[in-house]
C-alpha cells in the first residue's frame, strides 16, 4: 500500500471523528484538561447518553483516555494539541463567514438601488 493512500486514510478517519459537532465540542471543553462524564453533559446541554456515546467514539479513536476515581470518570485529551488544531480550523470558516456577511451586504444594497430605480 503507498505511503501516500495510507496516511490519507489515517487522517480521513480522525476527520469522520469531527464530523459531529458535540464531539468537536468535547474537545474543546476538554483543551484546559479533564472533566466527568456530567461536567461535560452540562456544558453541551445534551443527554448523559448521548455525551457518553460520543465521548466511546472518541476513546476508540485514541482521541481521549479516560480515567476512574470510584464512581467518577474523567477524560482527558491524549494529545491536547488537538483542541488547538481545531481552533485553528475557524480560519477557514471565518472566510466563509465574511464573505456571506460582505454577499448580504452586497445584496441588501443592491435591492436598494435598484428597488430605487423600479420606482422611478
Amino acid at each position: 500500500m503507498p505511503a501516500r493512500y495510507l496516511i490519507s486514510k489515517e487522517l480521513a478517519k480522525i476527520f469522520s471523528v469531527f464530523s459531529h459537532p458535540d464531539r468537536v465540542r468535547i474537545v474543546e471543553e476538554l483543551r484546559d484538561g479533564e472533566r466527568d462524564v456530567n461536567t461535560l453533559q452540562a456544558m453541551l446541554g445534551v443527554s448523559h447518553s448521548r455525551t457518553s456515546q460520543n465521548l466511546a467514539i472518541l476513546r476508540m479513536h485514541r482521541i481521549v483516555t479516560e480515567r476512574r476515581d470510584g464512581r467518577y470518570v474523567y477524560y482527558r485529551l491524549l494529545q491536547p494539541e488537538l483542541a488547538a488544531w481545531i481552533f485553528e480550523g475557524i480560519r477557514f470558516i471565518e472566510k466563509d463567514a465574511a464573505n456571506a456577511e460582505v454577499t448580504r451586504d452586497a445584496i441588501e444594497k443592491v435591492k436598494q438601488l435598484w428597488g430605487a430605480e423600479a420606482v422611478r
